[in-house]
């Protein structure tokens, strides 16, 4: 089977989210996840003598793009990255890079890693429990379901899945596991079933989706890695530049609000009849609201349901 078929993905809001960043043919670009290329490709296709830099910690996303984006990499515009985007300030320094004209981030895991059994991502396909998007990492889904405490469990169920079952759950897998490790995606859906009432498992959607979310976050640290990256990713953005957020799911999205409110609220002193350009906030936002997909790419693309797009611009180094 080819890479191309293993590796299929439809980028989710792929004009929307580089049409944003207003791109400069000139300019220096970063796509933090590379994923299925998408972004990166599109990207590419605006510059002239610019440059991208595109992160992945998966090997398979940088053996597909090796093959997607073939012609740039020969033509020198684009640098692929094998790391982890929380590292993004450090990696590209080791190019000479401190500032960029902007950023693009599709956060959560992508489509060919989800789709491929084998990684364990999916609660409908059996696999072994792994969730690593970084497979030379040590901490996987085995480790989080089999060797987790009965509070941890619990800790991570509440506050990555959002999950009111969350004690339930975690009860039912810790008596599970005392009598055989569990091994696969299709034993942990199973337990997580059982553990809910026949009112909730009536509710749209898998039983264990919010589960296996919360497993895959805790065994990533999902939402660490994007806020620290994310944070610096603004320190490297020049004055103009933009940043370009697409998350699918509350955590994520409430995150990435979070830190844009912060970076551009200011307190105005009273009475102060216009503000200085020094007392700016440091990001204006871009969109108020989040973009979200289009009727079109709806029909054809079911991972754009739960996409929201938020997009800020750099104004102020302060």
């Amino acid at each position: 089977m080819s890479q191309e078929i293993e590796f299929k993905h439809d980028t989710v809001l792929l004009h929307e989210t580089v049409d944003l960043l207003e791109v400069k043919p000139d300019g220096l670009y970063v796509d933090a996840t590379l994923g299925g290329a998408g972004h990166s490709e599109y990207l590419l296709s605006k510059l002239t003598t610019g440059h991208l830099y595109s992160f992945d910690q998966d090997q398979h996303a940088h053996d597909h793009a090796q093959i997607r984006l073939a012609k740039q990499l020969e033509a020198g515009k684009v640098t692929l990255i094998k790391d982890n985007f929380r590292n993004l300030k450090a990696a590209l320094a080791e190019y000479g890079v401190d500032k960029i004209d902007g950023i693009v981030y599709d956060l959560g895991v992508s489509s060919p890693q989800f789709d491929d059994s084998q990684r364990g991502f999916s609660y409908k396909k059996d696999a072994r429990l792994d969730m690593r998007m970084n497979q030379e990492q040590a901490l996987s889904a085995y480790e989080v379901v089999n060797e987790y405490s009965f509070n941890e469990l619990v800790r991570i169920f509440f506050r990555y899945g959002e999950d009111k079952f969350a004690k339930q759950i975690a009860r039912k897998i810790e008596q599970a596991r005392q009598i055989q490790p569990i091994e696969t995606t299709l034993e942990l859906a199973a337990i997580v079933k059982s553990a809910l009432p026949q009112k909730a498992l009536k509710k749209k959607g898998h039983p264990a989706k919010q589960i296996f979310q919360a497993i895959r976050i805790e065994v990533n640290d999902e939402l660490g890695a994007a806020e620290e990256s994310i944070e610096q990713a603004i320190d490297l953005l020049k004055i103009g530049g933009r940043i370009s957020v697409i998350t699918f799911h509350s955590l994520e999205d409430r995150l990435t609000k979070s830190i844009f409110k912060e970076y551009s609220t200011v307190d105005v002193p009273k009475g102060l009849p216009m503000l200085p350009k020094e007392m700016e906030a440091k990001l204006k936002l871009v969109n108020r609201k989040p973009v979200v997909a289009s009727n079109e790419e709806l029909e054809f693309n079911n991972r754009a349901h739960s996409a929201k797009l938020r997009v800020a611009e750099k104004q102020n180094e302060n």
